[in-house]
């Protein structure tokens, strides 16, 4: 096995992981505003958060996490749905959590800055090669398309 080939195996491996562990958050989280709490319960959560426009954010949060994971599980649209799990979670830290400090259990940031993270990592690299985006543009000839696998 050549250095080359170990190497994109590894960054094909790692992105993969990447994926799928932060779709499985984003869909429990996701479910949980959808069907757990609600999609009332979650826009009063958010209108007792001071969250803007929370009968509006809410479902469009919960959708967004729902719909958004699986996209990730499944490598689809990685990187334009990575960018706006990755504006969410901004607007979960300065909105909510930034005020209690970074540690989770006084509703800090610590998950939603690791969330952050991870999605501005899937948005700059991609899907990887073990994704639906890989099957549909990394084939194309259109450099546009090519970019988003």
């Amino acid at each position: 096995m050549t250095s080359r080939y170990a190497a994109a195996m590894q960054s094909t491996l790692a992105r993969t992981v990447l994926r799928l562990v932060m779709g499985v958050v984003f869909f429990a989280h996701g479910w949980q505003k959808i069907f757990d709490f609600t999609i009332r319960g979650t826009q009063a959560a958010f209108v007792q958060m001071g969250v803007p426009a929370a009968q509006l954010v809410a479902p469009a949060i919960g959708f967004l996490e729902l719909l958004g994971g699986a996209a990730l599980i499944l490598g689809l649209l990685v990187r334009t749905v990575s960018v706006l799990l990755v504006l969410d979670m901004l607007g979960a830290l300065f909105l909510l959590h930034a005020p209690a400090g970074i540690f989770a259990d006084k509703g800090g940031y610590e998950l939603v800055l690791v969330l952050a993270a991870g999605a501005a990592a899937l948005a700059t690299v991609g899907a990887g090669r073990f994704s639906i985006d890989a099957l549909v543009f990394a084939r194309s000839q259109n450099p546009t398309f090519a970019a988003l696998a």
